[in-house]
């Protein structure tokens, strides 16, 4: 526990206010997830719904977590998870916003979303690249039921410090853009930076930042 605690306090100690931590938790047990909850982390990420509701139900004493939902959401999930995460940062298209937006008016939730960008062609990452992104915000702008509430970024692998900190540059850029085309919306969030490239996104704007082998060690085998 005292680990756990120690790598958190280290980390918190980086940054700067205007930057938030969402410990990622995959593949590791709800007990840690315990653990850095007594050290004061209240932000969780995970990439699978169904992992993340079998640790909801563990953790059911627990009631002032955030549950952030970072990994693809296939459309046959989305019902679970519009009802077991406040946040969603990997919205990747405009048929997935906008079943998620009819599916939270079902449900009478309205959960806060990030729109994923690609801004480099990745082959292994989902995302609209910024054209179609800008040709579809007119109709994304107009949903009812989520909170559109900035942009997730995620490198390729294989970029130089250099190319990856002018990935995240792009990504501020793109969201302050969107930002001036759907004024009523607070596209405040810029999620953004991972265990190995973290303070680069810092340095360009991250308001999120996801890190999980900093915070909790190697991840369990699946």
């Amino acid at each position: 526990m005292a680990q756990i605690a120690e790598r958190l306090a280290s980390l918190r100690s980086q940054l700067p206010p205007s930057v938030q931590l969402i410990a990622v938790s995959k593949n590791h047990p709800a007990t840690a997830i315990r653990e850095a909850y007594a050290a004061g982390q209240r932000h969780f990420g995970e990439n699978r719904v169904q992992e993340a509701i079998a640790k909801q139900a563990e953790l059911t004493d627990l009631p002032d977590l955030t549950w952030h939902l970072i990994g693809q959401l296939q459309s046959n999930k989305v019902r679970k998870a519009v009802e077991h995460f406040d946040w969603i940062h990997s919205v990747d298209s405009w048929a997935l916003a906008e079943r998620l937006d009819r599916i939270a008016g079902e449900l009478g939730r309205s959960p806060q979303i990030c729109l994923q960008v690609k801004l480099l062609s990745d082959p292994n990452k989902a995302g609209w690249d910024p054209i179609d992104l800008r040709a579809d915000f007119s109709q994304l702008s107009q949903l009812q039921h989520i909170q559109i509430r900035g942009l997730m970024a995620i490198p390729p692998l294989g970029l130089t410090p250099a190319e990856t900190q002018a990935l995240f540059a792009q990504a501020h850029t793109l969201a302050s853009e969107l930002q001036q085309q759907a004024p009523q919306l607070k596209l405040t969030e810029l999620s953004m930076g991972m265990s190995n490239d973290w303070p680069l996104a810092v340095a360009e704007g991250a308001t999120w930042i996801r890190v999980g082998t900093q915070l909790f060690g190697p991840r369990s085998p699946q």
